[in-house]
């Protein structure tokens, strides 16, 4: 069970770059936000006490950063990731994604639903790859990572 303290009740995405970004960008980045908020489950493993926490995620220098803070706002804990390896995951997610969107105007529903299907795929297939790459840093549950990987591919856009 969950404790309650092991959680993020604010997140911020450090978007320094940002640029005009699709209606259908915008709303994927505002729901995966609401639905982190709404319930997740995320540890820091050296914090584990420590929570909830704000979360502030950015991309510097190749890499995703999880700026980790206290409810009041004071850093607790910096954890970052090589960027390189989510590329061609995040890559393939935005192709299949553009072809959904085009599906949704113009496709049948069998056809929607199956790339729906590889877009869900690729999705868990990102999410769970930052499983993995913050496993004994940050330990969180499949949603959680689903939504995050959402969020970090948002950041992936620039101008």
């Amino acid at each position: 069970m969950r404790k309650e303290s092991q959680r993020i009740v604010h997140v911020v995405l450090d978007e320094k770059t940002v640029v005009r970004r699709k209606p259908e960008v915008e709303h994927e980045r505002a729901v995966a936000i609401f639905d982190l908020l709404e319930d997740n489950e995320f540890c820091p493993c050296d914090f584990a006490d420590d929570g909830p926490y704000h979360l502030h995620l950015s991309i510097e220098d190749n890499r995703l950063v999880f700026d980790i803070r206290r409810q009041d706002g004071s850093p607790l804990d910096k954890v970052s990731l090589p960027i390189t390896g989510f590329r061609s995951v995040v890559r393939d997610y935005f192709l299949i994604c553009e072809s959904y969107y085009n599906a949704i105007r113009r496709a049948s529903p069998s056809q929607i639903e199956a790339i729906d299907m590889g877009r869900r795929g690729l999705h868990n297939e990102g999410s769970e790859m930052l499983r993995e790459r913050l496993a004994g840093k940050i330990e969180m549950d499949l949603q959680t990572a689903r939504r995050l990987f959402t969020l970090l591919c948002v950041l992936h856009i620039r101008g």
